[in-house]
């Protein structure tokens, strides 16, 4: 196992205190109305990311903002008026045993059919790229990901990446390698 699959997590929320997934779906769409739903609609609509006759591939990594990217495009799918098809992947790039297992339980938890396949790409960066893992890391995850989009015949593949994480991955190569 490589270094950069750390070791593991404890988890925050026990399972016996998670919300029943009916009620996680409706806040989605109703208590969230404002601050997530309305604005995912909108960059749906002002960038045409979802187009009649379209297979998205969803990138799941496991965190809260790939996971509620999943979930929105499911209640999308539920709810809107473009026929489109989804697929949800999931790539193990090495992580740790029981972070892989939390992150296929989560999926289950929620009702998220994931295709979840394996890569050796923390042992690969780890070889490879010991000075600059993260840059190495994000380029191969993103080339597996599409391949496996492409796989499925996906004809898009949708990330759950936003400015905060520009900003932080910029950061890392700054601190961390020297790059920008």
């Amino acid at each position: 196992m490589s270094e950069l699959s750390g070791k593991g997590c404890e988890i925050i929320v026990p399972f016996e205190e998670r919300l029943p997934v009916r009620d996680i779906e409706k806040s989605i769409i109703k208590k969230y109305r404002k601050n997530l739903w309305s604005k995912f609609m909108k960059a749906i609509r002002d960038y045409k990311l979802v187009e009649e006759g379209d297979k998205i591939a969803v990138a799941i990594s496991g965190g809260k903002d790939s996971i509620l990217m999943a979930k929105m495009f499911q209640e999308l799918k539920k709810h809107g008026q473009v026929n489109f098809d989804v697929e949800f992947i999931a790539m193990d790039p090495g992580y740790h045993a029981n972070i892989r297992q939390l992150l296929i339980d989560n999926c289950e938890y929620l009702n998220i059919p994931i295709h979840l396949f394996d890569s050796r790409i923390f042992e690969i960066a780890d070889e490879i790229a010991k000075d600059y893992p993260c840059y190495m890391c994000a380029r191969m995850r993103r080339g597996a990901l599409y391949s496996k989009a492409e796989e499925l015949g996906c004809n898009k593949l949708a990330l759950g990446h936003h400015y905060d994480d520009v900003i932080e991955t910029t950061m890392l190569n700054l601190l961390c390698a020297g790059k920008f």
